[in-house]
């Protein structure tokens, strides 16, 4: 079963750089464009734009790179 994540949920994925925390800013159930780039999404396999913690950056990513983080 696909993990399911909500706007402010605090979870944690791996970059370049290690593993990064964020706030999930926005849920996308529909192919959008990110940073110029095509990103495919739907409701059955939705993508998560995340804020870094840290650094303010904003990623994008699948339910499956993501692990929920207890606050």
């Amino acid at each position: 079963m696909i993990q399911r994540f909500m706007v402010g949920d605090h979870v944690t994925w791996n970059s370049e750089a290690g593993y990064v925390r964020g706030r999930i800013t926005k849920v996308h159930t529909a192919d959008f464009d990110y940073k110029g780039h095509p990103r495919r999404a739907s409701a059955e396999d939705p993508q998560y734009e995340i804020k870094s913690d840290r650094t303010d950056h904003i990623a994008a990513h699948k339910g499956s790179a993501l692990t929920l983080v207890d606050d």
